[in-house]
């Protein structure tokens, strides 16, 4: 950690300076603090913003924070929302403030943009086994006591290593171990006595406390709601057998915890019916998309399709790029590409075309590619689109939205920018 407090490390993102590192900000906007634009309260379509620009809707924003919150609330879960979706401190705070437990990540670099930024909770949702960085976290661990760490585990080696480098620790690591989601799925032990093993592997170190149980339902294969309803019930029997045998002896709680962005309705019916278990459970949610949505493919995916009484998501990016060429009745190109737009899940989506103030439907209008720095669109007769016309896409995939933009304006209906949100990738 350094000397300055999450506040102090918050408030410093606003006195960053404009500059050359910053794509689609005006570039009379030269020299001023973060804090400084913003207070402008710039027109993001007339006050000198060039294109490509990705832009984030403050009010859909709002509205995603919201609805996760009182959703984890109702169904009597804990949320770890997972932050590699958007490295972004401010969204951090935001989420914390709507009653998050602490902040899910994946790699270690991560946690220091967390820790840099005064997050005191973190599940990391992977296996940790780099020397390096295991002692900078005894570090952390060690040098603040309100700091709650957790990782995964899938192997006695795994356990072995970790043991090895977190030699002299003062604290011990609090650790999960990981049930694979299937043959063939990504990390994660595949059977109950390779589980066993591993928390007998636990167990034998003073480094590590085991304190749960955890995995991510999105990779069981060829998923449908029984599969992964029968996997999560796996899990949570997982849990039972161990706090059986008294692995779980002397904890204040017990952490069973999964949840991506497609199925967290079968891990709110699963979870509620965790039995009471020898210490509370920690049903820790860590679902991370939600906070920008999309387009795409978690509009397809979104269990509140399934549960629409719950609620509705609400997609929050919107990427603005211009016609530059227009070179047949059937083709035209915008200057954003793959340096731009997520590609990884689906291709963009015109939505809108924007001339002269006015918006229309991006009727007619279909991006059928991404060059490095430009948009094919295929054109039909209904397309009323021309060289300098602005069109409005909509993105699939925010884990791959944020991260190509280090400083998102975050604006409202009416296109008035009222903050710019700064990424850490």
């Amino acid at each position: 950690m350094t000397a300055d407090s999450p506040s102090e490390a918050l408030a410093s993102l606003s006195g960053e300076r404009v500059d050359h590192r910053f794509k689609g900000l005006p570039p009379d906007a030269e020299g001023l603090t973060v804090g400084e634009l913003a207070a402008q309260r710039r027109n993001l379509f007339t006050d000198g913003f060039p294109t490509p620009v990705l832009a984030l809707s403050a009010e859909r924003l709002e509205h995603n924070l919201a609805l996760m919150e009182t959703y984890a609330v109702r169904h009597g879960l804990s949320f770890a929302p997972h932050g590699k979706t958007s490295m972004a401190p401010q969204l951090f705070r935001q989420q914390i403030e709507r009653g998050a437990w602490g902040i899910t990540l994946a790699v270690p670099h991560q946690v220091r943009v967390a820790r840099r930024f005064g997050i005191r909770r973190v599940f990391l949702a992977n296996e940790l086994v780099d020397a390096a960085a295991l002692r900078w976290i005894s570090g952390e661990l060690d040098a603040d006591p309100d700091f709650r760490f957790v990782c995964y585990v899938d192997s006695v080696r795994g356990v072995e290593l970790m043991d090895a480098a977190l030699k002299g620790a003062v604290r011990p690591l609090d650790v999960v171990v990981e049930l694979g989601a299937g043959e063939g799925a990504r990390t994660g032990v595949r059977t109950e006595a390779e589980c066993a093993a591993v928390a007998d592997a636990v167990a034998g170190t003073r480094t590590l406390r085991l304190v749960g149980v955890a995995g991510y339902e999105g990779e069981v294969p060829r998923a449908d709601p029984e599969r992964v309803h029968a996997w999560l019930r796996r899990l949570v029997a997982l849990a039972v057998d161990f706090d059986k045998a008294g692995r779980f002896t002397g904890l204040d709680e017990i952490v069973v915890s999964a949840g991506g962005s497609a199925w967290f309705d079968a891990v709110s019916d699963v979870f509620a019916r965790i039995p009471e278990l020898s210490s509370p459970v920690l049903k820790l949610l860590r679902s991370g998309a939600y906070v920008s949505h999309d387009d795409g493919h978690y509009r397809k995916v979104t269990p509140f399709n399934r549960v629409p009484e719950e609620g509705a998501l609400e997609p929050a990016f919107r990427l603005w790029a211009q016609v530059v060429s227009r070179p047949s009745a059937e083709q035209a190109f915008a200057n954003a590409g793959k340096r731009d737009a997520a590609h990884d899940l689906d291709l963009p989506f015109a939505q809108v075309v924007r001339r002269d103030g006015t918006e229309r439907p991006a009727t007619g209008i279909e991006v059928t590619g991404l060059s490095d720095q430009h948009a094919w669109l295929r054109t039909t007769g209904e397309a009323d689109v021309e060289v300098g016309d602005w069109v409005g896409m909509g993105l699939s995939h925010p884990c791959t939205s944020f991260d190509k933009w280090q400083l998102i304006p975050l604006v409202e209906a009416d296109g008035t920018v009222v903050d710019y949100i700064r990424t850490f990738f």
